[in-house]
């Protein structure tokens, strides 16, 4: 099939790869600008845009969908359907239409639980047991769309956003030829989502990210794993900004913030019972593992974060 495709992050560029090497045309791929990052601030291509350069296929980084211009070579691309995997822009009603048999999006979870930005940082947060790839056709709608085809992908106990993204990625690069076989030969079945349990997956923001030890270490050590690796949940300790990228519930109870161990491994009390931080990151440094976290920045029992 003759596709656009629209995505910026490593989870979209999975889905890249799968579509090319299953043959498809890739018309053109859309994908967000290149912006600064690292010390130097230098112009960073997302990997979609990395992806789609390594394959020759061309690429547009339009700052919005909303323009005339934008519009009309969008639809002078005569596609048979457009792919969209966390592009992270918003599709108007005249791209919607564009493709012949329709715009189609790539979600990070069983719709109608967490629609929007951060479906898989919050099903780890919320505690759930289960999250999974969608194909839903797009609507003018967050996430409102008819669902497609699903593969459900289990949510483990240690789980972080970059564990439980990574199975979600690949799930959802290998429904997507399957999707569009099915679709090409008009066998797919387009069921409606359900109002019950819809749900809004927030961006997560830097505030939210900041530990509140008064929770309970459950809820503490969901939040640590579902902000892992980015954005990070974070805390200070003596004056300085330290991120927490993997935790376990741990044995013990203290004022929520005290440090209950700071020998070989690193427990902190919560509002009940208490969490183990198993690898974390002062700012500026790589992750490292809590031993040597410490043996660089000796933290004392009974100090409070």
């Amino acid at each position: 099939m003759r596709l656009a495709f629209m995505g910026t992050p490593e989870i979209a560029a999975a889905c890249l790869v799968e579509l090319i090497a299953a043959g498809h045309e890739i018309a053109a791929v859309y994908t967000r600008a290149p912006k600064p990052s690292g010390r130097g601030r230098a112009l960073t291509k997302s990997p979609v845009h990395k992806i789609a350069e390594m394959h020759g296929v061309e690429v547009r980084t339009p700052r919005g969908l909303r323009k005339a211009e934008v519009r009309e070579a969008f639809r002078a691309l005569d596609v048979d359907a457009a792919i969209i995997v966390a592009y992270g822009l918003i599709l108007p009603k005249e791209i919607l239409d564009a493709p012949r048999l329709g715009c189609f999006n790539l979600h990070a979870s069983l719709l109608p639980r967490w629609r929007g930005a951060a479906p898989i940082q919050r099903a780890i947060m919320a505690g759930d047991t289960a999250s999974g790839a969608q194909i839903i056709r797009m609507e003018e709608g967050l996430d409102t769309g008819p669902i497609l085809l699903s593969e459900t992908v289990e949510i483990r106990p240690d789980d972080t956003a970059a564990s439980l993204h990574d199975r979600i990625a690949l799930a959802g690069a290998q429904l997507l030829p399957r999707f569009l076989a099915a679709l090409e030969r008009g066998g797919v079945v387009e069921t409606p989502q359900p109002d019950e349990g819809a749900s809004y997956a927030e961006k997560i923001n830097s505030v939210e990210a900041q530990i509140d030890w008064s929770l309970d270490a459950a809820e503490i050590d969901r939040r640590i794993r579902g902000l892992s690796p980015f954005p990070g949940a974070w805390f200070m300790a003596r004056g300085e900004r330290v991120k927490a990228l993997m935790s376990r519930p741990a044995p013990g109870a203290g004022a929520p913030g005290e440090i209950l161990d700071a020998g070989a491994r690193l427990s902190i009390a919560c509002g009940k019972g208490a969490v183990e931080l198993v690898r974390v990151q002062r700012a500026g440094k790589g992750a490292q593992d809590a031993e040597t976290f410490l043996r660089g920045f000796p933290l004392k029992t009974g100090e409070r974060l």
